[in-house]
């Protein structure tokens, strides 16, 4: 088979490169090869990564006969969400979970989660100390999983709640570090390591939030007064599909884990880079407050919604350091051409967002924060792709984006806040996505 070029460092060097700089790796290849390289990070499958939007648009357009995405490649992710995550479905099975799953993550829907956006935002920021040194992501992160519990639970301050906060949490801390991910990978060195391993009381960790889950949804189903709910957890128990079916406790389980945890963590890392750009450029800062308040008091959350440059801003924020770093991959079931090479069956195709986002002919001087790209030119799904595309594409990322966009419109109009962090934050792994290399610290001046 030729496949497109690769490094010649051994298979082993490029995993321990892939693990723990995968950043550096990434432009390092895409600097040297150009649209497509390969890595051989596993000898069973050979792996190629493209960033040539035209290629992309072959690859994640949609399932086809010559390529695939079969949730069993997602097998990395079943350890935490279980075997019946949209995530980890294929085929007809996942084309009825995401069915089941978007109209509570879409359209009108999204309304009914701008006053708790908004109220845990305010609720979360106004506790911080004045004069006190805070991390934001930690900030952040606390609003999106209070945001995220009671959009999906409808589970505000009651002990359930504040167990489960504290279960995922743990879960997504002990799961964050390059080197538990590397145990997930060789899980001999996972048994090495023993209580050193990151990641070593995660069952007991997983089996508690297990319980909180099936606790509530078994709760739910024995209260009729639930049919009337509108959080996410209601409506997901009373959908049904073509066939008339509902969601099974596990089905229902598994959801509810890709959502509490995919559906927070990486907001509250773009929205930590967020913050950190906008107070870091005074001039970002001044435009986007004088948009919002164009808008006068209490502004409908749909005109936030599609302010320009607040859109600008957070495309920016998505495009510069992408939370997810590859599109979920494709395999390739038939021969194809792609960007000049011929792949045969069985090889992996990965989309790069991270490299395509660095693309100079696309976004020229990628290192430099400017909103103003995103009001100068229209970007293609193959071109901007910081949720993924195709079949695969993120099933929460309208939610993400009505969030990050409130949560933002509401520290800055109700806030002053200082950036004390002013060198350089660079990204890097968290786990299987990326954050910011070190704290970010912020001071709340009123």
């Amino acid at each position: 088979m030729h496949l497109p070029p690769a490094p010649n460092s051994p298979s082993a060097i490029q995993i321990l490169r892939w693990i723990f700089t995968p950043m550096s790796y990434m432009d390092e290849c895409a600097s040297k090869y150009g649209d497509i390289y390969t890595l051989n990070l596993n000898p069973n499958y050979p792996a190629v990564y493209i960033n040539n939007p035209d290629a992309l648009q072959t690859v994640l357009s949609s399932d086809t006969k010559e390529l695939s995405s079969p949730g069993e490649l997602n097998v990395i992710f079943t350890f935490l969400l279980g075997t019946q995550s949209v995530i980890t479905a294929s085929g007809k099975q996942h084309q009825r979970k995401r069915q089941l799953i978007m109209p509570a993550l879409h359209g009108e829907r999204m309304r009914a989660y701008a006053d708790i956006i908004n109220q845990v935002t305010d609720s979360v920021i106004s506790k911080l100390p004045i004069g006190a040194y805070e991390s934001i992501r930690n900030v952040t992160q606390t609003i999106t999983l209070k945001i995220i519990m009671q959009a999906v639970f409808g589970l505000y301050d009651s002990p359930r709640a504040t167990e489960l906060e504290r279960v995922l949490s743990d879960i997504l801390e002990s799961t964050s570090s390059p080197l538990s991910l590397a145990t997930g990978i060789f899980p001999i060195l996972g048994k090495v390591l023993g209580k050193f391993n990151p990641a070593h009381n995660f069952d007991t960790l997983r089996q508690q939030a297990d319980k909180i889950i099936y606790e509530e949804i078994q709760e739910r189903r024995n209260n009729q007064d639930s049919q009337t709910r509108v959080d996410i957890l209601s409506l997901l128990m009373s959908a049904r599909d073509e066939d008339g079916q509902a969601m099974t406790d596990v089905e229902l389980r598994d959801e509810l884990m890709t959502l509490l945890t995919a559906g927070h963590e990486t907001t509250a890392t773009a929205l930590a880079w967020a913050v950190y750009f906008i107070y870091k450029n005074e001039n970002v800062k001044t435009k986007l407050l004088e948009e919002l308040n164009s808008l006068g008091k209490n502004p409908d959350s749909n005109v936030i919604f599609k302010l320009p440059y607040l859109t600008a801003v957070c495309n920016e924020t998505l495009r510069i350091y992408p939370v997810g770093l590859l599109c979920f991959p494709r395999r390739v079931e038939k021969p194809i051409s792609l960007c000049g090479y011929d792949l045969e069956p069985g090889t992996l195709v990965y989309g790069s967002i991270y490299n395509t986002h660095r693309r100079q002919d696309l976004y020229p001087n990628p290192d430099e924060f400017k909103p103003e790209r995103f009001l100068e030119r229209q970007y293609s799904a193959y071109e901007f792709l910081p949720f993924g595309g195709g079949a695969r594409r993120c099933i929460g990322l309208a939610f993400a984006q009505f969030e990050m966009k409130l949560v933002l419109a509401k520290i800055l109009t109700s806030y002053q806040l200082e950036l004390l962090t002013k060198n350089k934050v660079n990204p890097k792994r968290r786990g299987l996505v990326s954050a910011p290399d070190r704290p970010i610290y912020m001071n709340r001046l009123s």
